[in-house]
């Protein structure tokens, strides 16, 4: 086991310093900030996230839970303001469930209670996921009053029957509406989320999707093969399942993908996503090379200070836990109840890990290799105190040797052969 972690610049001294002064010459942290909205008007047929359809029994008074759950969203949010001081928010990113299913004035709340508590970049990426079926022009118009410019529309296919399977509550002329709204309220960085693989999907359905999407000219535009999750009722239609398009036909899409997109203007910066230049997404890739961030939220995952942990996912536990901190640091002594306050926070955290050096390798790989440009030895030994070659030495010149790897002046990355059999070449990269 590696147990060394370059820490020369993570921790500093400040002695007696002025601390003001101390900070006006100390360069933040960049730091993420994942918010969850976890309501949606119905959950799609494939969908495993963390979500609640606000016509469902357990929504019983769903206007009532939306409204503590928004106070409970910025409660938390207070419980990480002493993050000002050392970290600068580089990026944010509303996501769900449904975020466009809140009204105005509730996304004007949130916001305005991250930017009284943080230091937010005056060029931060600001984002919110968004279905088609569920934003108005006064929505957007709202999110760019916020400060929020760039909008994630879920289109996922320009077919109706493939909207259908998927159990999708829009179909692709509200998609346009809605596309054309975010341009009108002056969105200038949009991205278009869109799925290979679905029932009934042929190479020629999917063709004419992108084309439709190509059409419109986005920024961004993210391409997932569907993921059949357990638990789901996609995963219970047997129908459905066999409709699915075969692997070989799956390859092909991808291929594809790859070339119109990249005759269309867009690079792929990471195996799903691509973008016209200056436009990838801040956020993700924060996730995917180690950056720092917080979840707020039911269910989200924070990484902050090397520990990885996840809010509980009851939206009960949170709502109440959220109430009781906010009482003991509102009508308290907030000095005396601080200690009282932690431990509700610490008690919304479900899971909670220490991630040492081999695990932050091995994630700074997986992830890594995700993207297009690849790991860069340097940073590595920057991050961890030792060089690449002396930890993963022997695997990457195995596939170096097959022609799934190359190292390209210090950037490990995969080769488009490596991309198509990438699962198989990121589990050598585990730790014995």
């Amino acid at each position: 086991m590696i147990d060394i972690i370059n820490t020369e610049n993570s921790d500093r001294d400040f002695g007696d310093a002025n601390n003001d002064e101390v900070l006006e010459s100390y360069e933040k942290k960049p730091l993420s900030i994942y918010i969850h909205i976890p309501f949606c008007v119905k959950k799609c047929a494939y969908c495993d996230f963390l979500s609640f359809p606000v016509g469902a029994a357990c929504m019983s008074g769903y206007g009532v839970y939306r409204e503590k759950y928004i106070e409970a969203l910025c409660e938390e949010l207070k419980s990480y303001s002493y993050l000002a001081e050392t970290h600068k928010v580089r990026t944010i990113y509303i996501g769900g469930g449904t975020p466009s299913i809140l009204e105005p004035d509730e996304i004007t709340l949130v916001m305005t209670t991250v930017r009284k508590l943080f230091d937010v970049a005056e060029d931060a990426e600001i984002s919110i996921e968004v279905n088609p079926g569920t934003l108005t022009s006064r929505k957007a118009a709202e999110y760019i009053a916020n400060g929020i410019n760039r909008m994630s529309i879920g289109l996922q296919s320009a077919q109706k029957n493939e909207l259908e399977a998927l159990g999708r509550i829009h179909n692709y002329d509200q998609f346009l509406a809605a596309f054309d709204m975010a341009r009108e309220a002056g969105f200038r960085n949009i991205n278009i989320d869109l799925m290979s693989d679905i029932p009934g999907q042929t190479m020629r359905s999917y063709l004419d999707t992108l084309d439709k999407v190509l059409r419109c000219k986005p920024e961004h535009i993210s391409s997932y093969s569907l993921i059949v999750e357990d638990e789901t009722p996609l995963a219970a239609d047997e129908n459905l399942l066999s409709q699915i398009p075969d692997e070989d036909v799956d390859r092909q899409m991808y291929d594809i993908t790859n070339k119109l997109l990249g005759t269309g203007g867009y690079h792929r910066y990471e195996i799903s996503n691509y973008a016209k230049a200056g436009c990838e997404c801040r956020h993700n890739i924060v996730y995917w090379t180690l950056g720092e961030y917080i979840g707020i939220g039911i269910g989200a995952a924070s990484f902050l200070y090397g520990r990885r942990y996840t809010n509980t996912s009851s939206l009960e536990d949170y709502i109440d836990g959220m109430a009781r901190h906010r009482e003991l640091m509102t009508f308290g002594d907030p000095v005396a109840n601080s200690g009282k306050a932690r431990d509700i926070i610490e008690h919304m955290r479900n899971v909670e890990e220490e991630l040492d050096a081999d695990r932050l390798m091995e994630e700074y790989m997986f992830l890594g290799l995700r993207m297009i440009s690849g790991v860069s030895a340097e940073k590595f030994n920057d991050y961890f105190g030792h060089s690449i070659y002396d930890i993963y030495g022997p695997v990457i010149d195995k596939y170096k040797s097959t022609g799934h790897l190359e190292d390209d002046h210090g950037l490990i990355r995969l080769t488009k052969k490596g991309i198509d059999v990438s699962n198989t070449i990121l589990a050598d990269f585990l730790i014995e």
